[in-house]
């Protein structure tokens, strides 16, 4: 998608990944404290600025009530400063609230009425998810679902392999095997040899076929992890792995098995794009992984998916069909995330793997040199992420501010400002430390 950013000299590469970042973060961003802003704005709270970016302000404009909206020179994040507010992370300036009429008060974020100060607050997190759910939405209608009737959608032809089947074959049997559902395809391919021959009886136009077709379970990527060894190897979706080492691949759980057992040395690896063959360089190493049971375990691979050789049937989908759809793949975000955290706190998922800001970087340009869809899907991701982040009940994040005002519902006054002042310092100091340690991170799995 931005491929051509690498061809200009000495900085192409880092453009490559630097652009796509500033893109995402800019969209992700911008969408959350839009979220805050104007449902501040309906609540009557008055917003002083809305800052995208920190450090130096490249341009600024004021709006028909006052707000300055601005540009920043450092992409990395934005904030809504609200009447009353110390700072961008909703600070309280206790001296300015004190001299402050009643009635400008009241337009402050702190001055307002409790639910009205919580609908500002978590109004950013609910615009992430909401922006996810409207991108998960939108691929969804664009590329319709997969049916579960084992329907031939999609062809992968390959030189060298033969393939009768044509798009829209119904799959009855493979190999003598009775097929009813796409899951039995796929229960065949681990009790079949991939060395045999491959017959296919179909049904097409109302007739009975048998065709000799590929391998059901070909060595082919249907989809490259950002931040892997295969996404920094180059290898992109739709590729045949036919080589790794001196092993000639013949299928993905043969591959499966030679990379798991493989040293995690660099190995040269051949993939057949098109009528192309491209010899590459990859580095296996130890990634975590979800067991059935739910626990994480560590394997070494490469960071890619398999598919079978002839994609699914796809039907399109409606506008509301794709919305419950998109709240669906939110929703298995959100659960994904929420056991990674648990497990990372439980002692079963090792620190080292939480991603900084560089890692997130490296993945913006590896998903948008994958193509749009896959771009788009990471901002779809990535704004689920930083919704549920900002919920974390930690002081200067809206978890923290939507804890405060719990307090105060149930105990009928507001924390103490001296006690909120050390909790705001704290919750800072466990951000800069975290965000310095998933750095380092970052710096050990990209160049050791």
């Amino acid at each position: 998608m931005f491929d051509f950013l690498t061809y200009i000299p000495l900085i192409g590469g880092t453009l490559a990944v630097i652009v796509p970042f500033v893109i995402v973060l800019s969209i992700v961003i911008f969408i959350h404290e839009f979220g805050h802003y104007i449902v501040g704005r309906w609540c009557g709270i008055h917003a002083e600025a809305f800052s995208m970016g920190f450090g130096p302000v490249l341009f600024s404009w004021y709006d028909k009530r006052g707000t300055k909206w601005q540009i920043s020179a450092l992409p990395l994040g934005g904030f809504v400063k609200f009447l009353g507010d110390a700072d961008g992370a909703s600070g309280v300036d206790h001296e300015v609230l004190e001299k402050m009429p009643p009635e400008l008060r009241s337009k402050t974020l702190h001055g307002a009425k409790l639910y009205k100060r919580a609908l500002t607050v978590f109004a950013g997190p609910a615009a992430n998810f909401l922006l996810s759910i409207v991108i998960f939405a939108g691929l969804t209608m664009s590329t319709g679902i997969a049916t579960n009737d084992p329907i031939v959608g999609e062809l992968h032809q390959f030189p060298g392999i033969k393939n009768e089947l044509q798009t829209g074959d119904l799959v009855k049997e493979i190999n003598g095997v009775q097929i009813t559902t796409r899951e039995d395809i796929h229960d065949f391919l681990s009790e079949s040899d991939p060395t045999l021959t491959t017959t296919y009886v179909v049904e097409r136009g109302g007739n009975t076929l048998e065709l000799e077709g590929p391998y059901p379970w070909l060595p082919i990527v249907a989809g490259v992890n950002p931040v892997t060894p295969a996404a920094k190897a180059g290898i992109k979706k739709g590729d045949l792995i036919v080589q790794v080492g001196d092993t000639e691949i013949v299928s993905f759980p043969q591959l499966q098995v030679v990379i798991r057992t493989a040293k995690q040395d660099e190995v040269p690896i051949v993939v057949q794009r098109g009528e192309e063959r491209l010899a590459l360089k990859i580095t296996p190493r130890e990634m975590p992984y979800e067991k059935e049971d739910g626990s994480f375990g560590t394997r070494t691979m490469i960071g890619i998916g398999g598919t079978v050789a002839f994609g699914p049937y796809i039907e399109s989908v409606g506008p509301i069909d794709a919305v419950y759809y998109g709240a669906l793949n939110m929703a298995a975000i959100v659960d994904g995330w929420a056991r990674t955290i648990y497990h990372l706190f439980a002692g079963n998922l090792a620190f080292k793997n939480l991603q900084g800001p560089v890692g997130i970087a490296v993945a913006s340009g590896d998903s948008a040199s994958q193509g749009p869809v896959e771009f788009i899907f990471l901002i779809g991701f990535i704004s689920t992420a930083i919704g549920l982040m900002n919920l974390l009940p930690i002081p200067v994040l809206d978890g923290g501010h939507l804890l405060f005002f719990a307090y105060e519902a149930i105990f009928r006054r507001q924390p103490n400002p001296k006690v909120l002042q050390v909790f705001m310092a704290i919750g800072l100091s466990m951000l800069l430390l975290l965000m310095v340690f998933a750095t380092f991170n970052d710096g050990m799995r990209l160049f050791f």
